[in-house]
């Protein structure tokens, strides 16, 4: 299924492999009916948050948010590389946090591409950072990645209390960031732009979108407070953009439908239910052995060592599935901690998260190549040292907390 998934032949989504996969898994008696159903219902809240979040974003997109941010960011950088980086971190950060990291790999990366063009810069710092960010930036809300609602439900924490743990960690993984990427591409940002690049007239904020994404924000805070599913308020502010622009014919019922990506979500259940056959013959015994026990820090320092390699082997949504029940038990702090793990560890190689994969098609279809080695060595630079300052960060968050 991964397999098939990294390499999509012909074209062809990731259910065309996932779904007959996880059929024969439950037909052949390796997962039983009513453990499959119970992974279905477990994570049916989830991939409702997800096709919610989805047509959230595609529709900000539709209003001009992605491309209001971009002409704002060429407009403050004014060609100086630098300055661009770190509005490109600073922007990902908060749409990766805020709208999910399929919005800063679909919506923004295009965007960025195209800040640089029209500014003049060299784009390949500034297209890393996306594809980076969009993991690393993804811990701190509970809706920031598909991961992060897994193990939220797996915490037993409130949205606000997920939110105050990991506001350190996400800082901290994301200031160690931008200081790799300040010494690894120093070539690229020390190349001058174009001194007559002419940045255009900054277009209109589209403040209805504005409003919409952040009450829908306020609401995640306030359904928590009464237990209610966080699916339920994406799929209002997802309601009301999409509604909006069906109402003013700028989009059409199918076309909700397509941004909802329904073959990715097959994709997702029936890995979910492959994943669990995989845990209930063997696997979650072989791990029991391995994963430490405890919040003290060398234990977290271990779990999400353990997660990340773990992410990298089989993709980090697989690793989540089957370090949670593992990790549950050590209490809040353990399961952050492979949080931290699943979603910092991707940088390290391609198959790490299917937004790597994602944002690599975006960016040949963009015409730029990307050197496997060179996206290696950034990771082996990045990933260790943001992973290390994370979990340092986060078991001060819980002693303070």
């Amino acid at each position: 299924m991964l397999a098939w998934a990294v390499v999509r032949p012909f074209g062809w989504p990731e259910a065309v492999m996932a779904v007959p996969a996880a059929g024969i898994a439950v037909a052949t008696g390796v997962i039983s009916l009513d453990h499959a159903r119970a992974e279905a219902e477990r994570l049916g809240p989830v991939v409702g948050f997800l096709a919610a979040v989805l047509v959230l974003a595609h529709f900000c997109d539709v209003e001009g948010l992605f491309q209001a941010c971009g002409a704002w960011t060429a407009r403050w950088a004014a060609g100086r590389p630098v300055r661009l980086l770190t509005a490109v971190f600073a922007l990902a950060s908060v749409i990766t946090a805020v709208l999910s990291l399929d919005a800063t790999i679909v919506l923004l990366t295009p965007v960025v591409f195209a800040t640089a063009a029209r500014t003049g810069v060299r784009p390949k710092p500034h297209v890393y950072a996306c594809t980076h960010l969009s993991n690393t930036a993804s811990l701190l809300l509970p809706v920031s990645n598909l991961t992060n609602l897994l193990v939220f439900a797996a915490s037993g924490l409130s949205f606000t209390r997920f939110a105050a743990l990991m506001a350190l960690p996400w800082l901290a993984a994301i200031g160690v960031e931008y200081l790799v990427f300040r010494r690894f591409f120093a070539r690229d940002l020390a190349a001058a732009a174009p001194a007559d690049r002419d940045t255009g007239e900054a277009p209109r904020l589209p403040l209805f979108a504005v409003v919409t994404v952040g009450c829908t924000l306020a609401g995640f805070v306030v359904a928590s407070a009464f237990g209610v599913e966080p699916a339920w308020v994406a799929a209002a502010g997802a309601l009301v953009l999409a509604g909006r622009a069906v109402a003013r014919r700028k989009a059409t019922p199918l076309t909700v439908l397509r941004a909802a990506a329904p073959s990715f979500l097959a994709f997702v259940l029936a890995l979910g239910i492959v994943v669990r056959a995989v845990v209930d013959n063997g696997l979650a015994d072989v791990l029991g052995h391995v994963v430490p026990g405890g919040t003290g820090l060398p234990a977290l320092l271990g779990i999400a060592a353990l997660a990340a390699l773990l992410a990298n082997l089989i993709n980090n949504l697989p690793a989540v599935l089957v370090l949670l029940p593992l990790a549950a038990p050590s209490g809040p702090g353990a399961v952050l901690a492979v949080l931290l793990g699943v979603n910092i560890g991707p940088n390290l190689t391609y198959a790490g998260s299917l937004a790597t994969l994602l944002w690599r098609r975006i960016v040949h279809q963009h015409e730029h190549d990307v050197d496997l080695g060179e996206f290696t060595r950034l990771g082996v630079l990045a990933v260790p040292s943001s992973l290390l300052v994370a979990v340092v960060a986060l078991w001060g968050s819980l002693q303070l907390l």
